[in-house]
């Protein structure tokens, strides 16, 4: 293959503010000026040569033809060869034809200059096709916003817009910025970020993303991120650097087409000193050429992985995607995974008499008022509604894994879990083990419990009990709740595994002695809290990270929404890319070639046939490739009408 050249851009043909920019990616898009003039110069040098053919026109004339055609050829060949020392397609065609010439089949090696050089530009342009699909296949996201300010309302360009900026946008608009809602109601098609197809309801407050539609009404909407800072072009980004990235397999694939280049030469040496047949040798070298296998895995993986994004499913790169499919253990975080993540307070257990609900949930506010922690929230949301003015602490102190420490009112406060009693050596009173509980303690005795109410994520157990069908042997829960509670959850969910009380550098431990007994695993959590075990995995996948930058970056696969059926899906789309690319290696190259050089060996073929033949191995494998774009797989969404698909 000759050297490709960066994606086509985008062309934008929209006029209207927050109209979408309508991507084109047909032959004419990527017709640029370049591949017209390679058009013409491969029309030229097939028209001379069949002039010569006819006796037209002079051997002279022949030879120049082939200079011409040679050139690019050569050039591109000798590049590969001098500075990254691989030998493809570009330089045995080049020597084939010289050989040909030299060795009195000028027209058979003219011929099979002719038709690779069409076989190459078609399969480079069905490539380039593919890659400048990748963003229309994603999405696009207007060039102009209707901006409101002191002055009034104006058109501008989005490159001037900045965060605090007011914009409208209205039915039928692409919304150009991500952004928080200041007034309006509108129904937004969020398809190009989650891959959800039913519109979410915004109002004041809601979270906006630039490339989403609003189906109905209108939006003010105050600017957070504009420009490549959104998570739209984040994810642009990311499946670019994936689609750029080597699988194992391809570096694989790269690997063996270096020992077989000796071996091809070696081979042919031979064959030429048994046979002296130039006709044969020439067959053969279009047959023996290792260049097809580097063709195997590309399309495969732009396809997979345009897939996948279309679905709100962002996988950082090839060997990602290899990874998973070969992932024989899936562990899972407990909250915000499995659980919505979202507790609520569902009682308050009074200890000690002397204090009342109402005083055990004032001083717990106020101790969790500057804790993050999803349980310290569900405290001080449920103390806010029941009209408690929460107290600022004068100390506090986040006690990772365990609580929090508090000075509240002059006295000491501690809010957490059972290891925040152990460590400050507080007995533990009896409860109920199966709820998971916040204990309070203030001056050193503990006075009651808080106890939490957190909902299985929907279609929780479906999704685990697919990936079991899929060939996952063993589903683990990784979790700091208490056993009890999590063993709770986990029966519900038909898993069998349960590691509880564990600290973020304890999961890390927990992965890791998994791997280290054999098992290719795969961690499943909410995103940063999870990073150390992410990033230990063989794959991270963190889920609903629609929106949140650093999450984005921290896992391998990161899914948009809170829905555990896309990990069924995107395993599902990384096992069928495995068995295409074995597909393609073995029929698309080996058959083809194994058939080729056998055919060349017993003279049923020439030089022009074995050219002719030669087409066959790239189509097949991008038909083969492409078609991970349209195929139904598992139970995720096929694509209508996608530009890639369309350019299959």
């Amino acid at each position: 293959m000759t050297t490709q050249q960066p994606p086509a851009p985008v062309v934008s043909v929209g006029s209207r503010p927050g109209e979408a920019p309508r991507a084109k990616v047909g032959f004419v898009a990527v017709m640029n000026r370049s591949r017209w003039l390679e058009v013409a110069r491969i029309v030229v040098v097939a028209v001379l040569v069949f002039a010569y053919a006819q006796h037209w026109v002079p051997i002279g004339v022949l030879w120049a033809t082939v200079a011409v055609g040679l050139y690019p050829l050569a050039k591109t060949g000798l590049s590969d060869l001098v500075r990254e020392h691989k030998i493809g397609t570009e330089i045995f065609v080049t020597f084939a034809t010289i050989f040909a010439l030299i060795g009195g089949e000028a027209v058979a090696g003219a011929v099979l200059m002719t038709i690779i050089l069409l076989a190459e530009f078609i399969a480079d342009l069905n490539t380039e096709r593919a890659r400048a699909s990748i963003q229309g296949l994603i999405g696009t996201v207007p060039r102009t916003a209707r901006l409101r300010d002191s002055t009034g309302e104006r058109v501008v360009d989005i490159d001037t817009i900045r965060p605090g900026d007011v914009i409208l946008v209205r039915a039928g608009e692409q919304i150009p910025v991500d952004g928080v809602v200041v007034t309006g109601t509108a129904a937004v098609d969020e398809a190009s970020i989650t891959g959800e197809p039913t519109p979410k309801d915004k109002q004041q407050d809601s979270t906006v993303f630039a490339g989403t539609m609003l189906q109905a009404g209108a939006l003010d909407i105050r600017t957070e991120r504009a420009g490549a800072d959104t998570t739209f072009a984040r994810i642009v980004s990311l499946v670019e650097e994936a689609e750029a990235s080597q699988a194992p397999i391809q570096r694989l694939a790269d690997r063996v087409a270096a020992w077989l280049i000796p071996v091809v030469v070696v081979f042919l040496v031979i064959v030429f000193i048994v046979t002296r047949d130039v006709r044969k040798v020439v067959t053969l070298m279009i047959f023996t050429s290792p260049a097809e296998l580097g063709l195997a895995t590309p399309m495969v993986m732009i396809a997979a992985i345009a897939r996948a994004a279309r679905s709100g499913i962002l996988v950082k790169g090839g060997l990602h995607l290899e990874a998973l499919a070969q992932v024989d253990t899936i562990v899972f975080d407990k909250t915000g995974t499995l659980t919505i993540g979202e507790p609520k307070v569902e009682s308050i257990t009074v200890l000690d008499s002397s204090f009342a609900e109402h005083d055990i949930l004032t001083f717990a506010a106020a101790a969790d008022r500057r804790s993050g922690h999803p349980l310290a929230e569900a405290v001080v949301e449920h103390a806010t509604a029941a009209g408690i003015l929460i107290a600022e602490p004068t100390t506090f102190e986040t006690l990772d894994g365990r609580g929090v420490a508090a000075t509240v009112d002059g006295r000491a406060v501690l809010v957490g879990n059972q290891r925040l009693l152990t460590d400050h050596n507080l007995a533990i009173p009896d409860h109920d083990p199966a709820v998971t509980v916040a204990w309070v303690a203030i001056d050193g005795n503990v006075v009651g419990t808080i106890n939490f109410a957190d909902q299985i994520l929907p279609g929780a157990r479906d999704a685990i009990a697919q990936l079991r069908a899929t060939g996952i042997g063993r589903i683990a829960m990784l979790t700091g709740d208490n056993a009890a509670a999590a063993a709770h959850i986990a029966a519900q969910l038909g898993i069998d595994e349960v590691v509880a009380d564990l600290l973020p550098e304890h999961k890390v431990d927990a992965v890791r002695a998994m791997q280290q007994g054999g098992h290719r695993v795969a961690m499943v959590g909410d995103g940063v809290n999870d990073a150390p075990a992410l990033a230990a995995a063989d794959v991270g996948i963190a889920m609903g990270v629609g929106g949140t930058q650093a999450a984005l970056e921290a896992a391998d696969i990161a899914l948009l929404t809170d829905d555990l059926s896309k990990i069924v899906f995107v395993r599902a789309i990384a096992r069928r890319a495995y068995r295409t690319i074995k597909e393609n290696l073995f029929v698309g190259v080996g058959v083809v070639h194994v058939l080729g050089i056998t055919a060349a060996l017993i003279g049923l073929i020439g030089p022009v046939q074995a050219a002719i033949i030669h087409l066959g191995p790239d189509v097949l494998v991008f038909l083969n490739s492409t078609k991970l774009l349209r195929v139904r797989i598992g139970a995720g969404p096929t694509p209508k009408d996608t530009t890639l698909a369309n350019a299959a």
